[in-house]
């Protein structure tokens, strides 16, 4: 079952095509590892093994019935659990949150259409914070979820469960959305990969802002290579979106191999314990000691490398002020009603939107777009930018959120994320990548950001396949899994 289960997404797929192994078999396997993992990490909050049977069964006979021909999907007979923000038709999705803790949507949302299309069968819903709020995975209505690595340590977020699952062999690969880094973070705490799309790469709707760009959807896997593989069925156009990008996902199907001979990557200098900038956190010393051995992999890959970072001055009022708005367009209409049953950071989050004025707003708007040119223009000077995820590994799950790194008070239940955040602002894709782990006496996984070029998704997939391959990380599992 193990083999079986951490099998490479797309080689499983593959195997299901040619009929090497039957859909049943495969989704019989996934359970039992749901069935044998989840209760220590509670990473899959709603399981509908029972469903998913029915439907690999209904796959397998397809399959027979088409005498070689595989008219079904590039994910046929691959199980998937949806992150419980996004809408599945007849089971339950709750946002996180008391205040929907019973509602079973009526219709899919658009990610799910498309994945159930391309073949992908539903196995269940992951975990998120309440509204995906915060890098910590816990809710009052399933409770935290852990880390594998260490189950006393937290496995980030928003889209906690989906990493957790994906790393312990639970699911092949996943979904997730990312607004201040909630597929990197995770991803990063995980030791998986977690990528963030250029705005508009993966449709979402409905959407109560259709307009809106800081948040995207996006793929979590343990490779690279699944990680495309995933989003070559999330990617593509869709009418319903008026930010979509045409390109269609096939794309993302293509083979990452690429030479990076000569090919000029930023490294994000740490200096006496921080990042460089004017107001960017400290980094913890066993994160920066495992990113800076990975100056080295870049330079084997034949990388050239430089010390030098993007100006993001702005991005930190840029990041609250949007976010704030998007939390009164989200949840605005729900405080008056039900701030009782809302935790206390989505409680001031939402207020201080409320609080905005109309200068500020188009001040950070004006702000968002200098942003943006001034990463554009840095890019132009280099094909990449690599710089922590976070500036912390996994830190106890009891603990809501960080509030001090190297003696510094944070402001808010955000802000040890601006490593993340800061890069959100700028609109350009970004993937968090396996790099290496601790040396605690549990070691745990520290991941590597790397930035590319507005719209170049493959290249920044290209980039990590390589450099995944490269640092060798891959292929580590948690303990008992």
């Amino acid at each position: 079952m193990g083999d079986l289960v951490f099998q490479p997404a797309r080689k499983l797929a593959r195997l299901l095509r040619t009929r090497k192994v039957a859909t049943v078999e495969v989704m019989r396997a996934f359970i039992a590892q749901v069935e044998r993992v989840n209760p220590a990490v509670n990473a899959i909050v709603t399981f509908v093994p029972e469903q998913a049977l029915k439907e690999a069964k209904r796959v397998d006979a397809k399959r027979a019935r088409s005498k070689g021909a595989d008219p079904i999907g590039p994910l046929a007979g691959l199980p998937i659990a949806y992150k419980d923000m996004i809408a599945t038709a007849g089971i339950r999705t709750t946002q996180g949150s008391r205040i929907y803790k019973d509602t079973v949507p009526t219709v899919d949302h658009a990610l799910v259409e498309r994945l159930k299309a391309a073949g992908a069968i539903t196995l269940g819903k992951t975990n998120t914070p309440e509204f995906a709020a915060g890098s910590q995975t816990f809710n009052e209505v399933f409770g935290a979820t852990r880390n594998p690595w260490d189950l006393d340590k937290t496995c980030g977020g928003s889209s906690g469960g989906a990493a957790v699952a994906v790393a312990t062999g639970m699911l092949p690969f996943a979904d997730g959305s990312d607004l201040g880094g909630s597929l990197r973070n995770p991803g990063n705490f995980n030791g998986v990969v977690g990528f963030r799309p250029t705005p508009g790469r993966v449709p979402s709707y409905p959407a109560i802002d259709a307009w809106a760009t800081m948040s995207v959807l996006g793929p979590i896997a343990r490779t690279v290579d699944d990680a495309a593989f995933l989003l070559s069925a999330m990617a593509g156009p869709d009418p319903r979106s008026p930010i979509t990008i045409t390109e269609p996902g096939s794309v993302f199907a293509k083979p990452l191999a690429r030479d990076f001979r000569k090919v000029r990557v930023a490294f994000w200098p740490i200096e006496n314990g921080r990042l460089r900038a004017d107001d960017l956190l400290p980094v913890d010393p066993r994160v920066a000691a495992v990113l800076e051995r990975q100056k080295k992999t870049l330079r084997a890959m034949g990388c050239i490398v430089e010390e030098a970072a993007p100006d993001l001055s702005g991005a930190q009022e840029v990041f609250h002020v949007i976010r704030a708005l998007g939390y009164v367009q989200r949840l605005g209409p729900l405080l008056a009603k039900n701030r009782h049953l809302m935790k206390d950071t989505v409680v001031w989050n939402t207020e201080e939107g409320l609080k905005l004025d109309a200068t500020r707003i188009a001040a950070a708007m004006n702000g968002r777009g200098a942003l943006f040119h001034r990463m554009r223009q840095f890019l132009e000077r280099y094909d990449f930018l690599c710089l922590p995820v976070n500036p912390v590994p996994p830190f106890p799950v009891t603990q809501p959120y960080v509030t001090e790194i190297a003696g510094v008070k944070l402001a808010s239940y955000i802000d040890w994320m601006k490593t993340a955040y800061y890069i959100t602002t700028t609109s350009h894709p970004a993937i968090s990548v396996p790099a290496g782990f601790t040396d605690d006496a549990l070691p745990l996984p520290v991941g590597m950001q790397v930035v590319g070029r507005y719209r170049d998704d493959f290249g920044v997939l290209q980039f990590a396949h390589a450099f995944e391959q490269a640092a060798g990380v891959v292929g580590r599992r948690p303990p008992n899994c």
